[in-house]
């Protein structure tokens, strides 16, 4: 099942390493069949912030809203707000900084900021507001996808369909991730498993708490994450189980997500909370609720 957030303004950005820049007019970008958007283009190409000259080139759009007469444009690292450079290492340590864009309106006056990364060499896209505070990720399309429903049967984000290729059964574990486990964490439930698109694997787990342990494609471990911070029983659940607070979050911060996995948090029979486990551009990421819906926290796990 899936969650998807459709935007009527937009302007695409093609994650790249050169970069180009026009005010927000209309047919800006080619092969958008769109009269009435207002668009941005940004083209040239990237391998998925590697310098590996031979890596297979990737081309990706970010949606994000256009007001009418605004511009953008590139600025440099530095002029970032320091909130901003902030929230990059604590969510993304590690990260690769492609670029970073103002966002004007109509008096040239900034009123937010986009930053593009390469985590795990993934693309992400993410949007601050003025202050900058974090606002949301923003979903990534291939071009072919810019005017449907944002994914295609063997493309880059084929799993948007509910389809869970990326899944992994338990029983297909490699002998050593599942020896990992029974070596170091004997008393862990396993619950879901999933390949991402660098070939790494991540297992969801429950021992006193949800877990996600992220391993290498040869199944060499790689890190370890609580997901909730709330103590208490956790329980697998459906994402119709959630509160819509929490609903209506996941879709307006993540649009076009895939959800994965969500568990409740209880105490005595208590709900006192909820983690949702969810797949963002194929960035995963664990978003914690408290037991009303409202968001606590949000952890990048690969």
């Amino acid at each position: 099942m899936k969650m998807k957030a459709y935007v009527l303004r937009t302007f695409y950005v093609l994650v790249s390493t050169a970069i180009v820049f026009s005010s927000c007019q209309k047919n800006d970008l080619p092969g958008t069949d769109d009269p009435t958007s207002n668009t941005i283009a940004v083209a040239a190409t990237s391998t998925a912030g590697t310098t590996n000259s031979a890596a297979p080139t990737d081309s990706v759009y970010l949606l994000q809203s256009c007001g009418r007469g605004g511009s953008r444009g590139v600025i440099a690292q530095s002029a970032l707000p320091a909130s901003v450079s902030s929230y990059l290492t604590t969510n993304y340590p590690g990260a690769t900084f492609s670029k970073a864009v103002a966002i004007k309106n109509s008096s040239s006056t900034v009123t937010g900021y986009v930053v593009v990364v390469y985590y795990n060499d993934n693309p992400v896209g993410l949007q601050f507001d003025n202050g900058g505070t974090f606002v949301k990720v923003l979903e990534q399309r291939e071009k072919s996808d810019l005017n449907g429903s944002g994914h295609h049967r063997g493309g880059r984000f084929e799993h948007r369909d509910g389809g869970y290729r990326d899944t992994i059964t338990l029983t297909a574990l490699p002998s050593s991730i599942t020896g990992y486990f029974a070596a170091n964490y004997p008393g862990d439930t396993l619950i879901k498993a999933f390949k991402n698109r660098d070939s790494s694997i991540v297992v969801l787990s429950r021992n006193s708490g949800a877990f996600a342990t992220v391993f290498t494609a040869l199944g060499t471990f790689v890190k370890r994450t609580q997901l909730n911070t709330r103590t208490g029983n956790c329980q697998s659940i459906e994402l119709s189980a959630l509160p819509s607070v929490a609903a209506n979050y996941l879709a307006t911060t993540y649009p076009n997500y895939v959800f994965e996995k969500a568990f409740s948090i209880t105490q005595a029979s208590v709900i006192k909370g909820y983690v949702v486990f969810i797949d963002a551009n194929n960035t995963k990421y664990a978003v914690e609720f408290d037991a009303s819906g409202n968001f606590v926290q949000a952890k990048t796990v690969h």
